[in-house]
């Protein structure tokens, strides 16, 4: 059972009706490419300072999950709406929060990132998402006839303990929107992704921001899907632009059989006392 999966890559700006005007043009794009599911960036309808980004924050449902329910119906393919600031009830913070719609336009999905971005790389790059953000508090997969899919975003890929337990939990497509750093991402980016291919033989699905946007920040695209084996099947230029790749679960089959990494882990003597 094969598919063929779009990840898009944006610039994202402070203009909220401009940026989903654009995702509605590379949706409409993806799909004229054979896309059947279609997977955005990481904030891809907001970024910008963070007042900006705290104003633009939506409930659900509002404005941007009706527009991603329309287009999953206008075109009748699945949308992973890569993230956006979502309010929290009785708080300034958001949720960095992933929407997934089916082709009848029905939310099937709802992951809250779990792993918020506080560091300090001195003279190059710091943030403090959790003066921002709450952080998520479950793991979430999907079913579809596809197959299983699993949620993260942008800097949970440094955690490969959320993506081995996605694994267990049956996904075999994971993906990752990002608005990763450029100073980070030209060191990290690629080894981080094709790691978590590779050692847990699924495919990574990662949508990017690339380029510059308010306050000055810059990120760093390559928008990329890879396979079970870590090989890069698509990656995105440096432009706004659509990337697909066909999903081949009898490839992964293989894959695993030949190398059963999977089968041959020992995990009661990974166990420590706390």
């Amino acid at each position: 059972m094969g598919f063929r999966i779009a990840a898009v890559q944006m610039n994202t700006q402070d203009n909220k009706e401009k940026n989903l005007q654009k995702a509605e043009a590379l949706i409409d794009e993806a799909v004229r490419l054979g896309a059947q599911l279609v997977a955005l960036p990481e904030m891809f309808n907001i970024l910008g300072p963070n007042e900006v980004v705290r104003a633009a924050r939506e409930p659900i449902p509002g404005p941007t999950s009706a527009f991603l329910q329309r287009k999953a119906q206008e075109h009748g393919i699945y949308i992973h709406g890569g993230s956006i600031p979502v309010a929290v009830d009785d708080s300034d913070k958001s949720w960095n929060t992933t929407l997934v719609y089916d082709p009848q336009g029905e939310l099937i999905a709802r992951y809250n990132k779990i792993h918020l971005f506080d560091i300090d790389v001195t003279g190059h790059v710091a943030d403090n998402e959790s003066s921002r953000f709450e952080a998520g508090q479950e793991m979430v997969t999907f079913e579809t006839e596809h197959g299983q899919f699993g949620l993260t975003i942008c800097y949970d890929i440094r955690f490969p303990e959320l993506y081995r337990a996605l694994t267990l939990a049956g996904a075999r497509v994971i993906f990752q929107p990002a608005a990763f750093t450029l100073y980070t991402g030209k060191d990290h980016w690629e080894t981080l992704i094709r790691a978590r291919a590779i050692e847990n033989q699924v495919y990574m699905v990662s949508p990017a921001q690339f380029g510059s946007h308010p306050p000055g920040k810059h990120c760093f695209g390559n928008a990329m899907i890879v396979d079970p084996w870590g090989t890069v099947l698509a990656r995105a230029p440096e432009r706004e632009c659509v990337i697909f790749a066909d999903i081949d679960y009898a490839s992964q089959d293989k894959i695993r059989q030949g190398l059963p990494a999977l089968h041959h882990r020992r995990p009661a003597l990974y166990q420590r006392d706390r």
